[in-house]
């Protein structure tokens, strides 16, 4: 089955085309647009440039999937497209085109959640992956703990009640004043930060912990990202800078290296701690913050440790990507999902789930 996949949640326009059957899982191609050098100038995404970004790329990066794949528009069996959950001026540009392509080529349109799409991104690099399993979503807008008992039915089992790790990673990065995106740069500049203390610096600060201290399985960023933010301000202050100074290296290496590793202990004990609870012996780390190389490592290490198997999709379907769309999008039209013309785009899942409902004739209705 080939399938065409649109992903535009945020600030990168993408497509891919792939193939997908019980036994076959193969990318033809993929093109993402990134708005980074864009959304730098403000130091993060402006919902609105985004979608004016996508409006003036996506029609020339779903030619470029097309050209990569050799595959014409008259080939594809589906278009499958993110409606939810995202930035909601973006996510409207990218199923616009979808719901448009789709009626033109009288194809099926596949509706798809943008967080099972990451998760799918696993299907694609390890062709043997089978539910059920843990995903842990680790990206700017979410941190969260999946049991994925099919691959379309997925319980949502533990998540951060504020801000997210990479919104966090982001923020603190910025105030440091590292080059955007600050997650990017957060993460080289925490080995640094390692090799300091390796070779003897003495690093006193104790940051909070992202693992909320009760039974549940939630995080909280906002107090560690607080505390992160008051501390290089607080420096600033003692050290008399003006605001175009740059902090010393030493202080910006210790600081991402203490941040870093607070957010990766977090999340590894609430994972662990999951893992105890359902039993489960795999474990898909997905999102975009599943590049961070500190937390891989992290990741890796718990696996090791408690016997389970690990799938990590490589750094190229970590980040948004059409393909993972397109992944999930094949699981969804098996389950008998369709969308009509009338399928919307929401902002949170919990706007998507109340909104939408499948009726008796396989359509996804909004």
């Amino acid at each position: 089955m080939l399938i065409l996949s649109i992903e535009s949640s945020c600030d990168e326009t993408a497509c891919a085309v792939v193939e997908m059957d019980d036994d076959k899982r193969i990318i033809h191609s993929s093109a993402v647009f990134s708005q980074i050098e864009t959304h730098a100038l403000y130091g993060g995404v402006v919902p609105e440039i985004a979608s004016r970004e996508h409006i003036e790329k996506v029609s020339s990066v779903i030619h470029e999937a097309f050209e990569k794949s050799g595959f014409e528009p008259r080939d594809m069996d589906a278009v499958a497209v993110t409606y939810s959950p995202g930035l909601i001026g973006s996510l409207l540009v990218g199923l616009s085109f979808a719901k448009s392509l789709a009626l033109s080529l009288d194809v099926p349109l596949i509706p798809v959640d943008h967080i099972k799409g990451h998760t799918a991104a696993a299907y694609l690099a390890y062709p043997d992956l089978e539910a059920p399993f843990l995903s842990l979503i680790v990206s700017g807008g979410h941190t969260s703990i999946y049991k994925v008992t099919t691959p379309t039915d997925f319980e949502e089992i533990g998540a951060t009640r504020d801000d997210a790790a990479g919104e966090a990673f982001d923020k603190v990065g910025r105030i440091m004043g590292l080059p955007y995106p600050g997650g990017a740069a957060m993460d080289k500049l925490a080995h640094e930060g390692k090799k300091l203390k390796s070779e003897g610096a003495k690093f006193t600060r104790r940051f909070p912990s992202p693992a909320i201290n009760d039974e549940t399985l939630d995080f909280s960023f906002s107090g560690l990202k607080t505390f992160a933010v008051n501390t290089i301000h607080t420096e600033r202050q003692r050290l008399s800078l003006e605001k175009h100074e740059e902090l010393p290296f030493e202080f910006r290496a210790e600081i991402a290296a203490c941040f870093t590793e607070s957010v990766v202990s977090g999340i590894v004990s609430k994972l662990e701690a999951a893992i105890k609870e359902t039993g489960f012996k795999t474990v898909v780390l997905a999102g975009g913050v599943a590049a961070n190389s500190h937390l891989r490592e992290g990741i890796s290490k718990l696996a090791e440790r408690m016997g389970v198997r690990l799938c990590i999709p490589p750094i190229s379907l970590c980040g948004d990507n059409g393909a993972m769309i397109g992944a999930q999008g094949y699981f969804e039209f098996k389950k008998g999902i369709r969308a009509d013309s009338s399928l919307n785009a929401f902002a949170s899942e919990e706007g998507a789930l109340h909104a939408s409902k499948t009726g008796s004739d396989g359509i996804y209705h909004v």
